[in-house]
């Protein structure tokens, strides 16, 4: 069953999509990347082997629902900017389609690439900071009625993470690390926590870092 803010037909809206063959195992790592950073690297490469994936879509959106205050930067900028951080790796695929939806929200993305793509194994990537919040999320149960999910541990996040309320909610579908490459081919729901080297580089630090260096070059 599609999610309430996901339309009920997909035939008119031309948002595309990379290429994805039946079979393939790919990994869907949303947000809004401003910037893009190691941290992101890090974890979608930590996804591709421990998942056994095939590729990883860093899906840039135009914004964040969750976010009131909107201070993104020019999504063409940001998507751009990704684009070039994520030429380290081939096997990471940056995409901006969310843009052509007429939802923004994570229910409705996973449900039109679900609809254009049903032969092909999606996994919902993200930090374990989000899953703290994730019950905030919209239709977030549907989300995980929809694809595997696949929590990559970030500093300091792991007891939130794990205590929060969408992992209590759901703690009857959870998958022990060490069967976490089945994940992508398991019915939803289906989630596992992935542990391993972390950085502390975050989006948030980063522009904290460039807004202190543009002060200082302002006032010298």
């Amino acid at each position: 069953m599609l999610p309430l803010s996901a339309p009920i037909r997909f035939g008119s809206i031309r948002a595309g999509l990379p290429a994805a063959a039946r079979g393939q195992r790919v990994g869907l790592f949303g947000g809004s990347f401003n910037p893009a950073h190691f941290g992101h690297l890090n974890a979608s490469r930590i996804a591709l082997r421990r998942l056994g994936l095939d590729r990883v879509w860093w899906i840039v959106s135009p914004g964040n629902p969750l976010k009131a205050d909107g201070r993104v930067d020019d999504f063409e900028a940001r998507l751009k900017a990704a684009q070039a951080f994520a030429r380290a790796d081939h096997r990471i695929i940056v995409t901006g389609f969310e843009e052509g939806l007429p939802s923004r929200y994570t229910a409705a993305t996973l449900a039109f690439v679900r609809c254009r793509y049903p032969l092909t194994q999606f996994v919902w990537l993200m930090g374990a900071d989000n899953l703290s919040s994730f019950h905030r999320w919209m239709n977030w149960r549907a989300i995980l009625q929809t694809v595997p999910v696949a929590v990559i541990d970030r500093p300091s996040c792991r007891l939130a993470a794990l205590s929060s309320q969408a992992a209590r909610a759901y703690r009857g579908a959870y998958v022990e690390e060490a069967r976490a490459g089945l994940l992508a081919g398991m019915p939803p729901p289906a989630w596992c926590f992935l542990t391993g080297p972390m950085s502390a580089e975050s989006s948030t630090r980063i522009r904290a870092h460039q807004a202190d260096t543009l002060g200082r070059d302002r006032t010298e």
